[in-house]
């Protein structure tokens, strides 16, 4: 092969990746918010986000694998909130249909560009008086008042607390997970049978 065909073939292999990559258009993959976990994201008619505000995570933390959360007890929700609006805007109330009553501690300001965790140092967002037991894997509907962008829906799922869950204190009256008790091994019920 010459050098010129050399050339031209190289500079093909690589000119292919890159208009590949642009045939994809606005609706591939790498152009939608990226959900790292099984939390929430909060997409609008297929848009990430919804006037202005851009939640890349919410949950309501549910019990640890194997648990639940008992009737009428209480679950955090945990919501990481950017508003990208040229003025603050505030997360005045949370509900979460016939879940329960959901008990924001006060106001949530939203400044400008400022990615908000509501529940950090602790959960500032709680469903209380839960009208079902919970055991994680559920999805509720919660619908978020803003001052600026109005009512925001969303469904948010209900987790478990382990793996990148299990470091989030529990739920308040969760029931812990049942202990696993020993069997006898194929071995050991030999052993005793001679």
């Amino acid at each position: 092969m010459t050098s010129r065909r050399w050339i031209v073939a190289a500079a093909a292999f690589l000119v292919a990746p890159v208009v590949a990559g642009c045939s994809a258009g606005f609706d591939a993959d790498t152009n939608k918010a990226y959900a790292p976990n099984e939390a929430g994201v909060l997409i609008e008619a297929g848009v990430y986000g919804a006037r202005d505000i851009h939640i890349p995570q919410a949950f309501i933390l549910g019990p640890d694998s194997g648990a639940q959360l008992a009737w009428r007890g209480s679950a955090p929700v945990y919501l990481n909130i950017l508003n990208t609006a040229d003025k603050a805007d505030t997360l005045q109330a949370v509900s979460a249909g016939d879940l329960g009553t959901v008990k924001v501690t006060a106001p949530i300001q939203l400044p400008v560009n400022e990615l908000v965790n509501t529940g950090k140092p602790t959960p500032q967002i709680m469903v209380e008086g839960l009208s079902k037991s919970l055991r994680g894997g559920e999805s509720v509907k919660l619908d978020l008042q803003f001052a600026n962008a109005g009512r925001v829906s969303m469904n948010v799922p209900v987790v478990t607390r382990s793996r990148e869950f299990a470091e989030y204190p529990a739920a308040p009256g969760a029931t812990p997970a049942p202990t696993p008790t020993p069997t006898p091994s194929a071995e050991h019920a030999e052993e005793t049978a001679h």
